[in-house]
């Protein structure tokens, strides 16, 4: 992702999001120098993913699929080829906050080896006011790679 991607990027973001991201947290995660990465479809976004890389753990900021290419195996392969990448860097593991109430996440999250490892308590905002966030994890060491 570069910053001539946040304006595509960003309609995405609103387009499946209840409560998106900023334009801002879009420019300060690209200036902190997370890893951002943008799928293109026809020559235009059409998927992005924001990866944090710390000293041991990478943690997944956000990740999203524009609706016309949901379910099509995109998000999957992000996801893969995101978790390849913190692997590669030689992260212990992979963390991620997902809503409770969003079990097509949780779902792809499982199917790429990530586990519910505890839970923030109102932590997103929702229409009745916040709802719980489930981490997860995918611990790259056990996957025979460390």
């Amino acid at each position: 992702m570069q910053a001539s991607d946040v304006d595509e990027v960003l309609a995405i973001e609103c387009a499946v999001q209840a409560y998106p991201w900023t334009r801002g947290n879009f420019c300060d995660a690209l200036e902190s120098g997370y890893l951002c990465y943008v799928d293109e479809c026809d020559g235009k976004p059409c998927g992005y993913a924001v990866l944090m890389m710390g000293s041991d753990d990478a943690e997944l900021l956000n990740i999203a699929i524009a609706k016309a290419y949901q379910r099509k195996g995109m998000g999957r392969r992000m996801l893969e080829s995101l978790v390849q990448i913190a692997r590669d860097r030689k992260m212990s593991r992979v963390l991620l906050e997902v809503r409770a109430s969003n079990p097509a996440a949780i779902a792809l999250y499982r199917l790429a080896g990530f586990r519910e490892i505890g839970v923030r308590r109102e932590y997103y905002r929702s229409n009745n006011g916040s709802e719980n966030a489930i981490v997860m994890a995918c611990d790259l060491e056990k996957r025979g790679d460390a």
